[in-house]
């Protein structure tokens, strides 16, 4: 099998066709409650396969987060499998959110569990976080351009608590997540459309007018719905940088199950609050 196109090709050209509107696939136990769904194997299973029916042929991304699929063990660790399989025949990208991060061959491990293009969960993207340094990623950097995937690194995260560490200043008088930009904006340098490497940016942060946020990569962008952010916030947040936004909704969407319609619609309303927000005319 040969590595497959750039996922940040492959991600342009899906938000292109599809608009950029990311899913979240996180069956927490409150909402497999609001759903009428025990918390349990059958009632996660369900809830995935529900979400995948509704979602994977019309939304460009999918984004199962892994630790709600960890907590059943291995019988949950199948249904996530199963969920991405299916979600990427049905012609959604998976990003995995399991943001892992570590050091050599533990960090390859993780990259190998994720990113290799005959792993049982191969995804076309993973979440990582640097903060053991930007250079521990190496692994999984490599690994991602071997097989045509991408990675989403942690930069400037929606929880209050990332700012201790994202607006550390370093020696050199730049902060930690200006650092990580810088990183991925050098991993992306000459690709067209779009670079493989993106950041995490959370919609609720308000002006960020004094990072460069262009790194010619992808801005898996959390917090629209429940945390607060809206669409229309997106311009004021990403500046020119939003044509490459990635935004993530997930409890705003879930929350309208198990019913496929309620969600397929409003995922829709999503979809056309983004496109107006990004091309008001």
């Amino acid at each position: 099998m040969s590595p497959l196109e750039p996922f940040g090709a492959r991600l342009r050209r899906a938000m292109d066709g599809r608009g950029p509107l990311c899913v979240g696939i996180d069956p927490h136990a409150s909402l497999l409650t609001e759903w009428g769904l025990n918390d349990d194997v059958a009632g996660l299973e369900r809830f995935t396969r529900t979400v995948v029916e509704a979602m994977a042929d019309r939304v460009a991304v999918l984004k199962p987060q892994s630790a709600f699929f960890e907590r059943f063990g291995s019988r949950g660790v199948a249904v996530l499998e199963k969920a991405v399989a299916e979600a990427r025949a049905a012609g959604a990208l998976v990003v995995m959110d399991a943001k892992r991060g570590d050091i050599g061959s533990t960090m390859a491990a993780y990259a190998e569990s994720f990113l290799h293009k005959d792993a049982p969960l191969f995804s076309d993207a993973l979440t990582v976080s640097p903060y053991l340094g930007y250079g521990s990623l190496k692994p999984a950097v490599e690994l991602a351009r071997e097989s045509g995937a991408g990675l989403f690194v942690l930069a400037l995260t929606s929880n209050p608590e990332g700012g201790e560490v994202q607006h550390a200043l370093r020696s050199d008088g730049r902060n930690v997540a200006a650092t990580m930009l810088a990183h991925l904006a050098a991993e992306n340098a000459g690709e067209d459309p779009l670079g493989s490497f993106g950041a995490v940016v959370g919609a609720t942060l308000g002006d960020l007018s004094s990072y460069d946020l262009d790194v010619n990569g992808p801005l898996l962008a959390p917090g629209i719905g429940a945390q607060g952010a809206t669409p229309a916030d997106l311009p004021a947040v990403f500046g020119a940088a939003v044509r490459n936004v990635v935004p993530n909704v997930s409890r705003g969407v879930l929350r309208h199950g198990p019913d496929v319609v309620a969600l397929r619609d409003a995922a829709q309303r999503f979809a056309d609050e983004i496109r107006d927000a990004l091309d008001p005319e």
